[in-house]
């Protein structure tokens, strides 16, 4: 996420404040303090790889990979350190929600199933997906953290556009985390692909590419990938990759080689090709108007 480059406090207002905050000259050993206020949901998105976490409220340890998040419950003010033993940046991505904006935006009283999901957000559940480790961001997490980052205008707008960014974040998190209930029950392989291609559409991938990494017959990923989503894998990816570069397009201030990069194209003419083939105008033409 190359564009994700300003630094510091986002946005504020009563219920939200949004941080993002980066090491604007990383060493081998760079530490960050992150603050979470008192009775408020803290959604954190790790952006850069190796992050360890230990908050001061507890003594456990937290090894983040990169694109990494958590969605956490602090009862009380807290602060953690977050540092890293790489040299590149540390970087990460904090959303702070009060507790009452969470609860009247869930009404619980309203359902078994909403008094079950704040229950379950209060227990911190949100922590760990399968139990094992934390939930990577999807193709969309990123997109809105984008949005959010890139967003200029000010006063009730902004707030209005804000909150509709995060109610859609917590959707794709509880979405998230109920998928693990069906991948226990079925075999799976277009699921765990498609996950796999939403964490590295970025990357040059391939559905050989995938077969190695995960083990999976390259096949039977083509096979299944299609029955379940209706479109091949290598189109998937095209259209996830698309979606982006279309987002990013508009910031003039990122080079078209740039977004052909971060979309996982090594070369600006396949990139331009593609985008041509998919919007009919190429992305100059679309970016000038």
């Amino acid at each position: 996420m190359k564009n994700l480059s300003r630094n510091g406090l986002l946005f504020s207002s009563d219920n939200i404040k949004i941080v993002m905050q980066e090491d604007p000259q990383p060493e081998k050993f760079s530490r960050l303090h992150m603050i979470e206020s008192r009775a408020s949901f803290s959604l954190l998105f790790l952006l850069s790889p190796n992050i360890k976490l230990e908050a001061n409220d507890c003594e456990t340890k937290f090894l983040f990979r990169k694109n990494q998040y958590i969605l956490h419950y602090s009862s009380q003010e807290s602060t953690a350190e977050l540092w890293t033993e790489s040299q590149e940046a540390l970087k990460y991505f904090q959303i702070q929600i009060n507790y009452q904006y969470i609860f009247n935006l869930i009404d619980p009283e309203s359902s078994k199933e909403n008094a079950d999901i704040l229950e379950n957000m209060i227990r911190n559940n949100y922590i760990f997906l399968h139990q094992r480790t934390p939930p990577y961001m999807t193709v969309e997490m990123h997109m809105i953290l984008n949005e959010l980052i890139s967003y200029s205008k000010k006063g009730m707008v902004q707030r209005l556009f804000v909150e509709a960014k995060i109610i859609k974040l917590l959707i794709l998190i509880f979405e998230q985390f109920n998928e693990k209930n069906t991948i226990q029950t079925e075999p799976g392989t277009s699921f765990v692909i498609k996950k796999f291609i939403d964490e590295n559409y970025h990357k040059n991938i391939r559905a050989e590419d995938i077969g190695k990494l995960t083990g999976i017959n390259q096949n039977k990923i083509r096979k299944e990938f299609k029955a379940q989503y209706q479109m091949t894998v290598s189109d998937y990816i095209s259209e996830l990759r698309m979606l982006k570069a279309k987002k990013m397009i508009i910031d003039k201030g990122i080079m078209i080689k740039e977004i052909a990069i971060e979309c996982g194209y090594e070369y600006v003419q396949n990139f331009t090709r593609a985008f041509k083939k998919k919007f009919g105008v190429s992305p100059e033409k679309l970016r000038n108007g």
